[in-house]
């Protein structure tokens, strides 16, 4: 059930039509089609923000994360309907996604910034997505902890609280 309702909710944001949900999911397209009607009257404000940022594009051929770094969409006006669909997705997904970008880099350089200032040896290794994956000695895990977290979660305000969780592990596959 949680799978199905991650896939719907993504789906819904990124534009998956009904047939498309009904295949991932495995289940008839006039379901698929529920689960898109209801995602949307429960959430009616998705449905709102993507017709604003499709005029907005198409308005301008562009469209920008929170902080202002733009992306073009010229294929917006493409007379081909499967280039100017994924287009309109691009459009609709990358203020979410590049805004996610944008402040993962500004978490990076705040926590880079407070490991030198507080001369930890600790390195950050890897950015997957919204993920940072550092290399810490055992003995500066339970300083590193909290300060990662606040950093991460201060890195840029939102109207919404940034929340962040800490896992630790010998490895990846172990992190806990």
């Amino acid at each position: 059930m949680r799978r199905q309702a991650k896939t719907v909710n993504f789906a819904v944001i990124y534009g998956m039509s009904d047939y498309g949900l009904s295949r991932e999911l495995g289940i008839p397209p006039g379901v698929a089609k529920r689960y898109i009607e209801s995602y949307f009257n429960e959430y009616s404000g998705v449905k709102e923000y993507a017709a604003r940022t499709l005029d907005f594009a198409r308005e301008n051929g562009y469209v920008e994360s929170l902080m202002d770094r733009r992306r073009y969409i010229p294929e917006l006006n493409s007379p081909n309907r499967s280039i100017r669909e994924f287009a309109e997705r691009a459009a609709v997904n990358m203020p979410i996604q590049g805004t996610a970008a944008d402040i993962v880099k500004l978490a990076m350089i705040k926590v880079y910034g407070e490991l030198q200032r507080l001369g930890f040896k600790a390195k950050l290794v890897l950015q997957v997505h919204d993920e940072l994956v550092f290399d810490v000695p055992e003995a500066e895990t339970e300083s590193l902890v909290p300060l990662i977290t606040e950093c991460m979660e201060s890195a840029y305000k939102l109207e919404v609280p940034l929340s962040v969780e800490v896992k630790c592990g010998k490895d990846w596959c172990n992190a806990q």
